[in-house]
């Protein structure tokens, strides 16, 4: 098989965490949702376990008690760190705690929340502390190729967990088990235009270090 490099990079360099740009009005159907989720599912796993549960929510009154949840998470948490990033002068920064801050006053009304969880009970005996970043391993993996695949057909997401401070409301807002761990929220819908740019990035050499750390 042929891959075409270029368009390969641009998806990973381009997919970027999508607030103010996602359509709130705009409906997403079904089957794109199902149809992402199957390329998130070809993603690894650890032990081929492929203990990834997913958690979709498209009715207006289950997402707005979501939102509720997602907003009493974030606090005054996103509102400080801005004025924080602003502070000391860094713009970019605190341009993205603007967005958070949009994406949460306005979660309700995204069409599609995404809810990637674990079912925890059958993940392998680790030395302690290990088992949680093992965990984390196998399903981010799948929550990136989520938003790979949301972005090649014109959708986007981001991935956000100020719910979790109150997991256990959402869970038994959505009957999740108590055996299943959520791992973040995914708002999801279309993006309003499809140009995204990479990020500004610190150089390589300040972040790669060659045969230990330099």
């Amino acid at each position: 098989m042929s891959i075409d490099v270029h368009a390969a990079d641009e998806l990973l360099t381009t997919t970027r965490a999508v607030r103010k740009r996602l359509d709130m009005n705009r409906p997403v159907s079904r089957q794109v949702v199902e149809e992402c989720l199957t390329v998130a599912m070809q993603a690894p796993t650890g032990s081929n376990r492929q203990h990834w549960r997913w958690v979709v929510v498209t009715d207006a009154d289950t997402r707005k008690a979501l939102a509720d949840i997602y907003r009493r998470g974030a606090g005054n948490y996103l509102a400080t760190a801005q004025e924080q990033a602003l502070a000391v002068g860094d713009k970019q920064t605190g341009r993205v705690y603007d967005s958070a801050q949009y994406l949460l006053d306005h979660m309700h009304e995204v069409p599609v929340h995404v809810i990637p969880c674990l079912e925890v009970d059958i993940l392998p005996e680790a030395p302690v502390g290990y088992a949680p970043i093992a965990a984390m391993g196998s399903i981010f993996p799948a929550v990136w190729s989520f938003q790979l695949a949301l972005r090649a057909r014109g959708l986007g997401s981001c991935l956000t967990t100020l719910h979790l401070k109150h997991a256990d409301e959402a869970a038994a807002l959505l009957n999740i088990p108590t055996n299943v761990h959520q791992v973040a929220l995914l708002p999801v819908a279309y993006t309003i235009g499809t140009e995204f740019k990479p990020a500004k990035r610190r150089p390589l050499n300040e972040m790669v270090h060659w045969e230990g750390w330099q």
